[in-house]
């Protein structure tokens, strides 16, 4: 091919749909370590990829134009001198920013990461799947015996955080709303669900989980983050992964004791979690989850919508932050769907 085509941020806007626009970009063969990729699929991070597009990730500095995305998958195409460890026909992931979006990929072979097959329950495993390990046991210190609480719990990372706590001896509280999602989570393995849709989330914690979460992760805010923290057990752990319900980040007023009155006497904490910062710990994460899936003991969900083509991108990101997603949501690449 000549030219592969790709979302573009060409304007920083609200949301996605209004920032980008599909360009064609020129193929090239490549360089002296680098490598050239086809990409199959590529996953969609939706509150990443609105904050960039609002440009708002203060660790990363965007200039325009620039291509969107982070993790895709592909196969190998062609290898530039000086490169070992990757041949043409490689199933191959790359999760750094601007990798994901488009149709091809030419780059430093570092920047790509070799796995089993081209599938895209590798690239769910290979970046969503890292985020969840990270989050539970670097960030998070998750132990056995403790009790940990996820909120949307039958997302992308929701789901895999649930399995990777049962498998760390934990009992799961697993938060999500509606039956089908609850059915979904408790298929995983979680011990106890809260559908949020039928009973408030503080009132099921407080009732069955007063001061007793050992940890809990959070992606939701707003309300949700508020339940997480009143019932964390001393020496309790909250992890931030993010904030969906609070994304417009509008002023609000809230009437009640500092967060520091909730955290002091228990000597409870709130951890931030952004999975860019912790580069050196992703290939030693990539390390315990991969075996794990091929030993058939973790488990990668997909969402059932379907999305094809890079200008379908921004549909799949709305579909996420609608909170109707159930596993990982990703786009196929190089076709576009036809009415």
């Amino acid at each position: 091919m000549s030219t592969y085509r790709a979302l573009q941020l060409q304007r920083f806007a609200p949301t996605v749909r209004a920032a980008t626009e599909v360009v064609s970009l020129p193929w090239r063969d490549p360089a002296p370590g680098e490598i050239a990729v086809r990409n199959l699929c590529c996953g969609v991070n939706g509150i990443f990829d609105t904050q960039i597009a609002r440009n708002a990730v203060d660790y990363v500095r965007v200039a325009l134009p620039s291509v969107m995305g982070v993790e895709a998958l592909g196969v190998v195409q062609a290898v530039g001198a000086d490169v070992e460890g990757f041949v043409p026909g490689d199933a191959v992931v790359t999760v750094r920013f601007r990798g994901g979006y488009r149709e091809g990929n030419i780059g430093p072979a570092a920047d790509f990461i070799p796995v089993a097959a081209a599938t895209p329950e590798w690239l769910a495993l290979a970046s969503t799947g890292v985020s969840a390990w990270l989050a539970l046991n670097h960030l998070g210190q998750a132990q056995a015996g403790e009790t940990v609480a996820i909120s949307a719990a039958a997302g992308g990372l929701g789901h895999l955080l649930v399995q990777l706590a049962k498998l760390r001896g934990c009992r799961v509280v697993a938060i999500c709303g509606g039956p089908v999602k609850a059915a979904f989570v408790k298929s995983l393995g979680a011990d106890r669900v809260i559908d949020y849709r039928a009973e408030p989330i503080g009132t099921a914690l407080a009732r069955d989980f007063g001061d007793a979460l050992d940890l809990a992760i959070d992606t939701v805010g707003g309300s949700t983050f508020d339940a997480l923290l009143d019932n964390l057990a001393p020496h309790g752990r909250l992890v931030v992964g993010g904030a969906a319900q609070d994304l417009d980040g509008k002023p609000e007023i809230v009437t009640g004791p500092r967060i520091v009155h909730k955290l002091y006497y228990k000597g409870a904490s709130v951890r931030g979690f952004m999975n860019g910062l912790l580069t050196p710990h992703w290939a030693a994460a990539r390390a315990a989850l991969f075996p794990l899936y091929q030993a058939g003991q973790l488990r990668v969900a997909l969402d059932a919508q379907r999305f094809c083509g890079v200008a379908q991108v921004p549909d799949a990101v709305e579909h996420l932050l609608s909170g109707q997603s159930m596993g990982k949501v990703v786009v196929e690449l190089g076709q576009e769907t036809h009415a």
